[in-house]
């Protein structure tokens, strides 16, 4: 496990897919992130790469071949190496080396930089195409917070903070619909939201989780981001849901309804040029 702190938080990373596992406020004496029992989800926040969420029938077609991947792809299971680490900065590096082309045929690297900067945390990501043809891919985040924060709480005390961005917020479910979202400075957090699994919307800048009972508060900014999902597990026998909350930056989405299965058309589809680098970052500040 991996530690860079500062005088304010500790934040520990695993080199297995670069998640981080802990974020440790020091002033506070609280933690922040999901504590992982598997009983619920065993992940904390893994990187999705290089596809977010599920292909259907967990295919593609590319270049006229079929390939077979899972949901949200393979890179959170891949261990990384430290290529450069500070007191307060890790530099993790992933290189392909031909191990992967039987599900995803391109060479590549993803590098992921984690920082801390007083009670801020950034992430930064960089995508390499290693080829000498363009290369199609998603990458996304999938961090999950604990909520509630507070012995006595439910999720039902806590809401969110949603940020628009210049364009009309959107809410798109995986039929294809999109809907016009409003009012969505206080969007009150419930089981029943996520009784269709997870939430998805473009055109939003930031989201901050907050409570109507405690001063916790976590604000991600992941501005150029085309899709953010909110997300936790339903639990449909007593219509409860597990004790954390994913507030998810994409730069991509599952497939939808009417998907023709091509990489190359699909939605959300990124492209990296030859021998060019993709680079995106967003940032957590922990209150």
């Amino acid at each position: 496990m991996i530690a860079i702190e500062n005088d304010r938080i500790r934040v520990a990373i695993s080199e297995k897919g670069a998640e981080v596992k802990k974020v440790y406020d020091k002033k506070k004496g609280f933690q922040f992130m999901w504590n992982g029992d598997r009983r619920y989800w065993g992940r904390v926040s893994p990187i999705l790469f290089p596809i977010v969420g599920k292909l259907k029938d967990d295919t593609y077609t590319l270049d006229g071949k079929e390939y077979k991947l899972t949901q949200h792809g393979f890179l959170r299971d891949q261990e990384f190496i430290v290529d450069r680490q500070t007191d307060t900065m890790v530099h993790l590096m992933f290189a392909s080396d031909g191990r992967f082309r039987d599900v995803y045929p391109y060479e590549f690297e993803v590098h992921v930089i984690y920082e801390v900067t007083d009670n801020m945390l950034d992430i930064n990501w960089q995508v390499v195409n290693l080829e000498e043809k363009d290369m199609y891919f998603s990458i996304g985040g999938h961090p999950a917070f604990k909520v509630p924060m507070a012995e006595g709480e439910t999720i039902k005390d806590y809401y969110l903070e949603i940020q628009p961005s210049d364009k009309e917020v959107e809410r798109i479910e995986l039929t294809g619909e999109v809907k016009k979202e409003e009012n969505l400075e206080k969007l009150p957090l419930n089981a029943e939201l996520f009784e269709k699994d997870a939430v998805i919307f473009s055109n939003v800048d930031g989201i901050a989780i907050k409570s109507n009972t405690n001063s916790h508060e976590i604000r991600l900014d992941f501005k150029d981001f085309p899709y953010v999902g909110i997300w936790t597990k339903y639990m449909s026998e007593d219509k409860t849901v597990a004790p954390f909350v994913c507030i998810e930056p994409w730069y991509g989405i599952s497939d939808l309804f009417y998907t023709d299965g091509d990489l190359k058309n699909k939605v959300g589809i990124n492209k990296i040029d030859p021998q060019d680098v993709f680079d995106c970052a967003y940032s957590i500040e922990f209150i």
